[in-house]
């Protein structure tokens, strides 16, 4: 393998609504989808569509969600010898709703993502040894998120850490262990308490947490792009514009893309612009893993931006 997912998968759960109701108010919505995902469900799918060997590490629930969320991993390429079954629990689940402005409301339900815990990496130390990067979330317990940090900084495996959901009391000291740290504007602020309403503001945000240790902090911008900072560099990628019909999964587009493209070519530039394009292919279409092109999608689309 060369890519090792460890987090959440979710069963999405999406309302696609002209407005959403206020307290106390029922609104007839036009539609309605059930998708998979999760964030480390979604990076893991991401990069194993365009071509990427990817081995996932992830817990599922005792329901009928279940067996349809593992089918969609390997039927997508995924490894999930370590997806396995947190007995007398839900699968974790996503209501996610979508208005006409093709932004997204989310909310989480962890379930069994919750049951991840460090013997489950111990479960797939082998076959985790064998990998050159791997990619964590905060869908899951954090202990067991610092515990894969750890082993793979024992076995000088890359590591990128998506701090996602955002926490403000995460261990930034974890952080600073992994060689790419990649929130997106809402988490940067959250995770510094400092405003990102403009590029400047993100940049003074951005330095707060490499002045605390940060190697390369990629920040993910939506529509304004993605910017790489570290002690040594700033790059600014400029996006690639769409017209959005969905924005769901976006930014796991945009690291999934980055994953698979740094473990091919070493470069973290390219690597950034080739995720800055993918993850504005999926936005064209509806939904998380399946708006995902593949690699001759994602060729064609490459050729007309």
């Amino acid at each position: 393998m060369e890519i090792a997912v460890i987090g959440s998968n979710m069963v999405d759960l999406i309302t696609y609504t002209n407005h959403l109701p206020k307290a106390g108010e029922t609104l007839e919505a036009p539609d309605f989808a059930i998708g998979c995902g999760g964030k480390g469900a979604n990076q893991a799918i991401a990069a194993a569509k365009l071509g990427g060997k990817v081995m996932m590490i992830s817990k599922v629930g005792d329901d009928l969600f279940a067996p349809n969320t593992v089918a969609n991993l390997q039927q997508q390429g995924v490894d999930t010898r370590y997806v396995t079954t947190a007995p007398g629990t839900s699968s974790g689940v996503a209501p996610i709703f979508v208005d006409e402005q093709s932004q997204n409301r989310i909310l989480i339900v962890k379930g069994a993502n919750q049951q991840l815990k460090p013997a489950d990496i111990d479960a797939a130390a082998d076959a985790l040894k064998a990998c050159q990067l791997m990619i964590l979330q905060l869908e899951i317990p954090p202990e067991t998120v610092y515990y894969a940090i750890d082993f793979a900084r024992q076995h000088d495996i890359k590591v990128i850490l998506n701090p996602a959901p955002a926490v403000a009391n995460l261990d930034i000291q974890y952080a600073c262990k992994c060689d790419f740290f990649m929130p997106n504007e809402t988490e940067l602020e959250i995770l510094t308490g400092m405003p990102v309403s403009s590029d400047e503001e993100v940049k003074l945000a951005g330095q707060s947490l490499l002045k605390r240790g940060l190697k390369n902090l990629i920040i993910t911008l939506g529509s304004r792009g993605s910017l790489w900072m570290s002690n040594d560099d700033l790059h600014q990628v400029a996006p690639v514009t769409v017209r959005a019909v969905d924005t769901s999964g976006a930014g796991d587009a945009f690291i999934g893309c980055f994953a698979y493209m740094l473990v091919k070519t070493g470069n973290i530039l390219e690597a950034m612009q080739q995720a800055s394009a993918y993850a504005a292919c999926s936005v064209t279409e509806r939904g998380t893993q399946r708006s995902y092109p593949d690699a001759e999608t994602f060729q064609r689309f490459l050729n007309v931006h």
